[in-house]
């Protein structure tokens, strides 16, 4: 496991922090929703009793002896156990709540609730929305404008997931413009779209965050890309399980192809477009163990590792994804975006709703601005994204 000592990592003890009140706060009512969401027996709830005292006033305790990933957590966790989960590094503990909420469920044990995402009924509400169709009903008048603005439109709706307006208007002032007093603060589009001429024998690796309501624009985006050429080949990486509430699975991206080919107008038509495109292989979806572990992608495994090198560009969307791409620390964020994504294999961009404290890639003057007019609020509320990118 790589050790960066430059920056202080980020833990949740730090009374009045984001990580702490997502410890103590969304955590606890996470259970409460999970335990709601479908009919569990007296077992599960009393696994789900026993992580809510743990992870609010306990200390980390290993999974379970029948674990299938017990030795792998005991050796990403070494050091951890026995200690409580706010004096741990944020971003393992987080992941580590995720993965012991599946063992309380019991969704790798045998049994009828193996396999059952425990966040579907989640995910499938955010695609049967007033707002989902309205976005969907968007993409109609965006088919009729420039194909130039049109993929512009695409990426920002991608950037900005469920709060996109896929049909707005691209203007010099509008949300196109980066900067202090711009939700956009860092706008690095220009470099991304000069990775992707049309025409060139591209490949575009897109690892997705969140499903649902995020993950369609993600899809309409990966279209617009194959069917203009920008790239000839993409990968989606979704997750393997379940992980962080919404991520995106294989069976996530289903539910979004099907929810695209029975809608009406242009978001039918491309709904069917990329389903041939998986059958024609020029879309492919794929995923990984790494994808959900608590480690930096500095450390990521070497098959994966080649897998980036050999694309035009890798795409990474989110704000865990961002976290894990440049160290889930108190970077300075004046620190570069290219040292700190200097290991990466090769070109990668970042289109990121900002959710957490980490930022690096922003002038002095932009930051300055920002603390003045936010505070630091402006690190975790999702009112600001940035889209950065590295040849």
């Amino acid at each position: 496991m790589s050790k960066t000592v430059d920056a202080p990592v980020i833990l949740s003890n730090e009374p009045g922090s984001f990580a702490r009140s997502v410890l103590a706060e969304r955590h606890p009512a996470l259970i409460e929703r999970v335990r709601g969401a479908f009919p569990y027996g007296p077992g599960q709830h009393r696994a789900l009793d026993a992580l809510l005292t743990e992870s609010a006033e306990g200390v980390i305790g290993p999974l379970g002896p029948g674990a299938p990933d017990r030795d792998q957590w005991a050796e990403w966790g070494r050091g951890y156990f026995g200690r409580s989960w706010f004096d741990v590094p944020f971003l393992w503990a987080e992941s580590y709540f995720y993965r012991k909420l599946l063992e309380a469920v019991g969704y790798f044990a045998a049994g009828p609730w193996q396999g059952i995402d425990p966040f579907r009924p989640f995910k499938q509400a955010e695609l049967h929305t007033e707002e989902a169709a309205a976005e969907l009903t968007a993409l109609d008048r965006l088919a009729l404008r420039p194909v130039g603005e049109q993929a512009q439109a695409l990426l920002y709706g991608s950037l900005w997931g469920n709060r996109a307006d896929l049909g707005f208007s691209m203007t010099p002032g509008g949300r196109a413009a980066a900067g202090a007093e711009s939700p956009l603060i860092a706008d690095d589009s220009a470099s991304l779209w000069s990775l992707l001429p049309a025409g060139g024998p591209n490949t575009v690796c897109l690892v997705a965050d969140n499903a649902g309501r995020e993950l369609v624009p993600d899809l309409l985006l990966v279209d617009h890309l194959l069917r203009h050429h920008h790239a000839e080949l993409v990968t989606l990486h979704v997750k393997p399980y379940p992980y962080y509430v919404s991520d995106a699975m294989a069976a996530d991206v289903i539910d979004c192809l099907l929810h695209l080919k029975r809608a009406d107008g242009v978001a039918g038509v491309v709904g069917k477009r990329l389903w041939e495109w998986i059958g024609r292989g020029r879309l492919t979806v794929r995923t990984h163990a790494f994808f959900c572990a608590p480690l930096p992608y500095a450390d990521m495994p070497e098959d994966l590792r080649q897998e980036f090198a050999d694309a035009t560009v890798t795409i990474m969307k989110g704000d865990l994804n961002y976290r894990r791409l440049v160290g889930d620390q108190l970077w300075p964020p004046t620190t570069p975006f290219a040292e700190r994504t200097a290991y990466f294999p090769g070109p990668v961009a970042a289109l990121r709703t900002l959710k957490s404290d980490v930022i690096v890639g922003l002038d002095e003057r932009t930051e300055a601005s920002l603390v003045a007019a936010h505070d630091q609020r402006w690190r975790t509320s999702g009112t600001h994204a940035l889209i950065q990118a590295r040849r």
